[in-house]
């Protein structure tokens, strides 16, 4: 059972082939086998997913359980838990139990999801490669000495070593697809504002967007639906009607029209990587796709636009921590000051820091006009480079990273080509537009990632042209050793 995809596992629980319980036990037992190697888990919820589990149980036998009714499922640690420590992989919210579910927690737990823990990820989500958590790196489970990519690397690596059926993850800059891509498993983006980011942490908030991850397109169409639709806790959430994602899944590819951006095929991408996307997109044109040259001519300031507006609006969001309200406090402060600045030198880490100094100083009287407001010109001008393209196409694919997964602290002492390693994802960001990752390929036996962006809200778009694909390849069904 640990073996089908969620969605196998909804229609086998519903027959009764197994009971929530058996495999919410199921999943627990590899947590506890295989997690001390990966350190995918943060918090490990096992009493209460035992008791949700059963609650499952009596409703499918009662025939009013939720659509994800006994699925066991993994929170990323940015996500607020009624009850249950929300870190965010940092020492400065170690100490922190939530007082309240966020609406993404809430409504997967009334779909019936069944939580079994709080997944581990690069402090306070900035990290490419889950190595800044404050409870040590994650690993990869196709080889354990390589990363599994940021900031929801542990989310991506629990679903990728078989340890949960799906798990929650977010995206500032990539941070749902890139781990997505360097696991072997699906993520996926939505548009901005199309899931609440009630209860979500922050980190950059005109950015940050939660979504699912999955073994495949069917299961997150599956997640996003219980996720998705406005929130009037959250001043960013659309007031928008949610589709059906899964009815428009098996919609036919024949006359598609897939946009390839040559900036995302340049000289820095590794050509084994660059012969599995094409590989990838011949089998869409098999399909009935058509594909499209395409120009993105700003994507080259995606990255510096990004640096200047992630850590300015970072520097803001994490002002709050001080030592006073919650979270970690230094002790025996000798006056306000000591304690503010040694509650936040000791509290937070090295890549937190440096964020939130870069964000402070484009901010700052006589540099925020020449920064950070330059940076949102720029920012326009990349969303209207993906408007401009979708007058001609309907989706757009590229690569989702430009290398497969890269060795632990192999990158680590080096910001910038850690950030590099986003610069494929980080204009969808920008853009707000939704974008998913799907496996496509092994390179030297680490997966490979196809991207997929699309227009405003288009999400059912994106899950019918990966799940056809899926439908027509079998990459996505390879799991990692042990998996």
């Amino acid at each position: 059972m640990l073996d089908q995809t969620l969605t196998e596992q909804a229609a086998a629980l519903r027959r009764g082939d197994y009971s929530a319980t058996e495999l919410t036990a199921a999943y627990l037992a590899r947590i506890d086998a295989r997690d001390n190697a990966l350190n995918a888990f943060v918090t490990v919820t096992a009493e209460a997913a035992i008791q949700a589990a059963a609650a499952a149980d009596a409703a499918l036998a009662s025939g009013c359980a939720g659509p994800l009714a006994g699925i066991p499922i993994a929170h990323k640690d940015i996500f607020c838990t009624d009850g249950v420590r929300t870190s965010c992989a940092s020492r400065m919210l170690d100490n922190f139990i939530a007082p309240y579910d966020a609406t993404v927690v809430e409504r997967l737990a009334a779909a019936g999801a069944v939580m079994l823990g709080k997944t581990n990820m690069d402090e306070f989500a900035m990290g490419s490669s889950n190595e800044t958590s404050f409870y040590g790196p994650v690993r990869n489970p196709w080889d354990l000495d390589r990363v599994p990519g940021g900031s929801s690397g542990g989310s991506a690596a629990a679903v990728a070593a078989g340890l949960c059926s799906a798990a929650t993850g977010t995206d500032t800059g990539g941070s749902i697809r890139q781990p997505a891509a360097l696991t072997g498993i699906c993520g996926l983006k939505p548009t901005y504002g199309r899931v609440s980011r009630y209860g979500m942490v922050a980190f950059a908030s005109s950015l940050d967007q939660a979504g699912p991850m999955a073994r495949s397109a069917a299961d997150m169409a599956l997640l996003l639906q219980a996720m998705a639709g406005f929130d009037p806790r959250d001043s960013t959430s659309i007031d928008r009607p949610v589709p059906d994602y899964a009815a428009a899944l098996e919609q036919p590819l024949t006359g598609l029209r897939v946009g390839l951006p040559a900036e995302y095929f340049n000289a820095g991408l590794d050509a084994a990587m660059g012969d599995a996307v094409r590989a990838a997109l011949t089998e869409l044109e098999r399909l009935g796709a058509q594909l499209v040259d395409i120009r993105l001519p700003h994507t080259a300031l995606s990255v510096p636009t990004y640096y200047v507006v992630a850590p300015a609006e970072a520097s803001s969001n994490l002002a709050r921590y001080d030592g006073v309200r919650y979270g970690y406090r230094a002790q025996n402060p000798v006056d306000l000051t000591d304690l503010y600045k040694r509650s936040r030198s000791e509290g937070f880490g090295a890549e937190v820091k440096r964020r939130i100094l870069v964000g402070t100083y484009v901010l700052s009287a006589g540099y925020y006009d020449a920064y950070y407001l330059k940076a949102q010109r720029v920012r326009r001008l990349i969303r209207e480079d993906f408007l401009t393209a979708f007058g001609q196409v309907d989706v757009i694919a590229a690569p989702t990273t430009p290398q497969p997964a890269f060795r632990l602290g192999e990158k680590q002492h080096d910001p910038v080509a850690m950030y590099l390693s986003d610069i494929y994802t980080i204009a969808a960001n920008l853009a707000g537009l939704p974008a998913l990752s799907v496996p496509c390929g092994l390179v030297q036996g680490l997966p490979v990632g196809l991207q997929l962006i699309g227009r405003d809200f288009d999400e059912a778009r994106l899950l019918n042209v990966a799940h056809r694909y899926q439908q027509a390849t079998d990459w996505h069904t390879r799991r990692a050793p042990g998996a």
